[in-house]
């Protein structure tokens, strides 16, 4: 059975206080991501939820309202081939990144395509949801996604000009502290932080603010455009179970990445995030 996840709702998204912070960094290992320069941002109170969007949780919304996501609606989702069946029909590889396969019937239901199945998975973070479907989900529960500015303020958890949400070391004292890849990507993920592929939204120590997995897991779609160097698409926070030093070194607070508002994969998910009523 999966581990219970409370299900998400505005009420009980955790408040963070405003205030200044470094937003950005200088380790600019991408330029065309426009990370840096650190810069001194000020930040209103807002609210944002301390996990991502569970699959239970998507489901109650799916209950409720019939939702079809683009990936149903379209028929294929973007699956990581290493988590593909050895059996499994042949796909079409994405040309620029080849370990990425467009797999047929693949959605939020069915996380690997056909034959696969959310048991289990309740209380992992939703994937396969673009743009459009995150923010749908955020007006029927009331709020909105987090703007890039909130998403980074809130993932530093009060440590400021910080790499990762807990500090500076990836892994202090031998521990894991979120689910990215290890091993040779993308022929081998060890699994040393104990999961290949999603892990449970809670399944990390929360940061100084109480909020898990702001790195690693899943990236989490942000509102804003991204910018200049990729014109219509949205930005994304955060890295994923798929991010490795040597390719996507972007499981740091200060990371960016994006995507078109259409595009689904099965490592990209989102938060729940409100103003201060």
């Amino acid at each position: 059975m999966s581990e219970p996840v409370p299900t998400m709702a505005v009420d009980g998204l955790v408040p963070v206080p405003g205030g200044a912070f470094t937003m950005g960094s200088d380790e600019d290992r991408y330029p065309g991501d426009r990370e840096g320069p650190p810069r001194v941002r000020r930040i209103a109170d807002f609210r944002i939820a301390a996990h991502a969007v569970s699959n239970d949780d998507f489901a109650a919304f799916v209950a409720e309202t019939g939702y079809l996501t683009t990936a149903e609606r379209e028929g294929w989702s973007f699956v990581f081939a290493g988590l593909l069946p050895p059996d499994h029909p042949p796909t079409l590889p994405f040309p620029r990144a080849p370990w990425w396969r467009r797999v047929p019937g693949a959605a939020w239901r069915r996380p690997e395509g056909p034959g696969s199945g959310l048991a289990g998975r309740g209380s992992h973070p939703v994937v396969h949801v673009s743009w459009a479907d995150a923010r749908a989900y955020c007006r029927w529960a009331g709020g909105r996604l987090p703007t890039e500015t909130e998403w980074e303020y809130a993932a530093r958890g009060g440590l400021d000009g910080a790499r990762y949400p807990w500090g500076d070391e990836l892994t202090p004292h031998g521990e894991h502290r979120m689910n990215v890849f290890q091993g040779r990507f993308p022929r081998h993920d060890s699994g040393e932080d104990g999961f290949v592929g999603t892990a449970p939204v809670t399944a990390f120590p929360p940061n100084g603010l109480g909020l898990h997995n702001m790195t690693g897991n899943v990236w989490e779609w942000c509102v804003n455009r991204f910018g200049s160097t990729r014109p219509g698409h949205r930005a994304m926070r955060g890295g994923s179970y798929l991010c490795h030093g040597s390719y996507c070194w972007r499981f740091r607070c200060a990371a960016r990445s994006s995507c078109s508002p259409a595009t689904s994969a099965g490592n990209i998910g989102f938060r729940l995030a409100a103003g201060v009523t």
